[in-house]
């Protein structure tokens, strides 16, 4: 793998795009002070992630951005790409999750923009990626973000003037080791996301605990409510069964009886309208017979009485005629007519016989009356009479006249006998019959005792079917709060066997435990069970995956740290070992460089307050760090401290320690920036040995005045400033330049 070319465009002096070929193993950038070369270099830093503008001596973006000369306009962006050769396939880059990134590409271009508002942007073979993607993609190449492939002048000696930590960090950067640093910090990243992503899973669960906590009561209490509505459904179906057949045969019973005793009721009910309007009729037809019997008998007799009086009239003629039948009327006799006689007789007899039947005075009142005036009239008429002179009168004819009488009489007597008896029968049958009455009468009195405690048993069944009706809308109610409590299964109790003969007493029993069961439901609230039951799974199964997550999360924390332990043991290890190899490297470039000598690294621990402690701490509160010690010793001199070498001296250990540094462990390519400037010829001719010795390995990009180093380059690039104020490049080719020579 080596670097194959670098392209400016816009960056610092160089306006227009700019392309460095790197075909040698070692190229030169010459050129005058002040003609860009050095820029040449910032460039590499600039596209290899460099985050520092003090480095590229700028202070913003804007000031690596080309800013015009007088035949140029300024520009508002810089870019800087770098072509790398990967036909070895040698770059490695992962993503977050661990999975490796395919990167089948003959040559690796990362290139960087910087606008004027300071923003950047990266781009890996044309697609925009992250900084961290490129500082990992470099770090699998041995190409780190320290800079030790990239030597500048004044920087040489950078490593002898560093910390301990410090030096120990180059060479963790030049052993190809800051990989696994920023898999460490990565995990360390990792680690404390994990760790805040563990803080939140827990508050989460402690948030929802409480509830979760209540639902599981709850759901125990549904539990225990759904063991109580099994059990209540197994009763309402017996219960229900059983009062069902009791309503039924009840009703059944109720009805039969109601139609036994309606039937009876109305039987005896019409036998007592029938004899009571039988003896109605026949009562009423026999008096109303005796009393058209008495009416006959009265009229008989008052005839009777006329003719009687008739027959006196003409029994005191016959006896008058017969003293003297000669002899005129006697002074002080009246005669009368007969017909006016009868007819006054008649009139009379019948007022008084109407007055007999008053009982209100006042009603008799006007009879007298007119009595009064029949007799008054009658007075009139006798007194007229007797002033004519008596007729003679016919014996044998008033004897006839009374034969006749006589004989209405007998025969008067006669009918009066007839109709006395028919009275007499007719009484005797009302008084048989008054006597028959009463034995009905006793009938009739049984009757409607019987028709009294009939209506009565009515009147208790109707209590009882209101009762029963009360019972059935119960039991109606009683089916609907079960469906409600247990659900439409409850309807099944019409297939459930057995029933047949319910017990009241077991059916109270039954009920009274349907009822304390309900209310020990009502307490227990076990409404909205699925709902409950439904929440509860949501928030268990909630639950039971941030448990799962935190025990994840845990072990991914476990894992974390177990692979940092492993990272951190690692490096360790591999730069205990990278120093011995470096030391190797070192002691053979000191000795090169100084004709003999020795220069050794060691790794020492240095104690450190920790940060935020007071100057006065105790010894358990300072923390211990292993950093890197350097020792040498020059030859014919006793110098051993860092401190007390020469300018010179200290250059070429610094020199020699960096070459050791990238043989351990080369980079793809190195780049010197004037790190030859403070040597003398003879260390030059040194140096440019070194450099051979190097280029071996790496690819070397020197920036360079002295003459023995552009010797050993084998493409040389000319860096000037023209006209139009920015830098351009000429370039040489040793190898071609020594044909056209010839």
């Amino acid at each position: 793998m080596r670097l194959k070319s670098l392209e400016l465009t816009s960056f610092k002096s160089f306006a227009k795009k700019t392309a460095l070929e790197f075909q040698s193993p070692i190229t030169c950038v010459v050129g005058p002070n002040g003609s860009g070369k050095s820029n040449v270099v910032e460039a590499i830093r600039f596209v290899l992630g460099e985050q520092s503008m003090k480095s590229m001596r700028g202070k913003g973006g804007i000031d690596l951005i080309f800013k015009g000369s007088k035949n140029l306009a300024k520009s508002s962006r810089a870019a800087v790409s770098i072509y790398i050769d990967n036909k070895d396939k040698i770059f490695r880059l992962e993503n977050e999750g661990g999975e490796k990134i395919n990167l089948n590409y003959d040559t690796v271009t990362i290139s960087r923009e910087v606008f004027a508002d300071g923003l950047n942007k990266y781009s890996l073979n044309g697609t925009e990626v992250r900084l961290k993607d490129i500082m990992a993609l470099l770090a699998s190449v041995n190409i780190g973000s320290s800079g030790h492939q990239i030597i500048s002048q004044g920087e040489a000696d950078r490593i002898l003037n560093a910390s301990l930590k410090e030096r120990r960090e180059m060479i963790e950067d030049a052993l190809g080791l800051k990989i696994y640093q920023y898999k460490i910090k990565e995990s360390e990243r990792k680690l404390e996301r994990t760790e805040g992503n563990m803080k939140e899973v827990s508050l989460l669960r402690r948030e929802i605990a409480p509830h979760l906590k209540f639902l599981k009561g709850q759901v125990e209490k549904f539990a225990k409510a759904k063991e109580m509505k099994d059990e209540l459904l197994s009763l309402y179906l017996e219960y229900l069964k059983y009062e069902s057949v009791y309503l039924e045969r009840e009703k059944s019973n109720l009805s039969t009886e109601k139609n036994k005793i309606s039937k009876e009721l109305a039987s005896i009910g019409g036998k007592i309208g029938d004899e009571k309007s039988e003896d109605s009729a026949e009562e009423n037809k026999n008096k109303e017979e005796l009393k058209n019997l008495e009416r006959k008998i009265t009229e008989i007799r008052n005839l009777k009485s006329e003719v009687e009086r008739k027959l006196g009239r003409i029994e005191g003629m016959l006896e008058m005629q017969g003293k003297s039948p000669n002899e005129p009327h006697k002074s002080g006799s009246i005669s009368v007519p007969e017909d006016e006689l009868h007819n006054f007789l008649t009139e009379a007899h019948e007022y008084l016989e109407e007055a007999m039947y008053m009982d209100v005075l006042e009603n008799i009142a006007p009879i007298l009356r007119k009595i009064k005036d029949i007799l008054d009239r009658f007075a009139r008429t006798a007194g007229s009479a007797s002033s004519k002179p008596n007729a003679p009168k016919d014996f044998s004819a008033l004897e006839n006249t009374k034969k006749e009488i006589m004989a209405e009489m007998e025969k008067l007597g006669d009918e009066e006998k007839k109709i006395a008896h028919e009275i007499e029968i007719l009484k005797n049958e009302i008084a048989s019959k008054l006597e028959a009455g009463r034995d009905k009468e006793r009938a009739k009195f049984e009757l409607k005792v019987r028709n009294q405690e009939l209506t009565s048993s009515l009147s208790l069944i109707a209590v009882k079917e209101e009762n029963l009706t009360r019972e059935a809308e119960a039991f109606e109610n009683e089916v609907r709060e079960g469906t409600a409590l247990v659900g439409y299964e409850i309807t099944d109790y019409k297939k459930f066997k057995g029933g047949e003969n319910p017990d009241r007493h077991s059916q109270e029993e039954k009920r009274k435990k349907i009822e304390r069961i309900k209310i020990k439901l009502e307490d227990i609230g076990a409404g909205g069970g699925e709902e409950l039951m439904k929440e509860f799974n949501e928030i268990s199964e909630r639950d039971a995956f941030l448990a799962k997550e935190m025990e994840d999360l845990g072990k991914s924390i476990e894992s974390l740290r177990t692979l940092m332990l492993d990272l951190k043991e690692k490096i360790d290890i591999e730069f205990r070992d990278g120093v011995k190899k470096i030391n190797k490297e070192f002691q053979e470039f000191f000795a090169l460089m100084f004709g003999g000598g020795s220069a050794l690294l060691s790794v020492v621990a240095e104690q450190k307050r920790k940060k935020g402690e007071e100057d006065e701490i105790e010894e358990d509160e300072l923390k211990e760090e292993n950093g890197i010690e350097i020792s040498v010793s020059l030859p014919h001199k006793k110098v051993k401290e860092l401190h007390a070498l020469s300018g010179g001296e200290r250059s070429l250990t610094s020199i020699a320690l960096l070459f050791a540094m990238s043989q351990v462990n080369p980079p793809p390519f190195l780049v010197l920036d004037e790190t030859d400037a403070a040597l003398d010829e003879a260390n030059s001719r040194k140096y440019g040995d070194m450099l051979e010795k190097l280029s071996k390995h790496s690819e070397l990009i020197v920036v360079t005045h002295n003459r023995e180093t552009m010797s050993r380059a084998g493409a040389l690039y000319g860096v000037t400033i023209g006209p139009d104020g920015a830098s351009k490049l000429l370039s040489v080719k040793f190898e071609e330049a020594t044909v056209i020579a010839k």
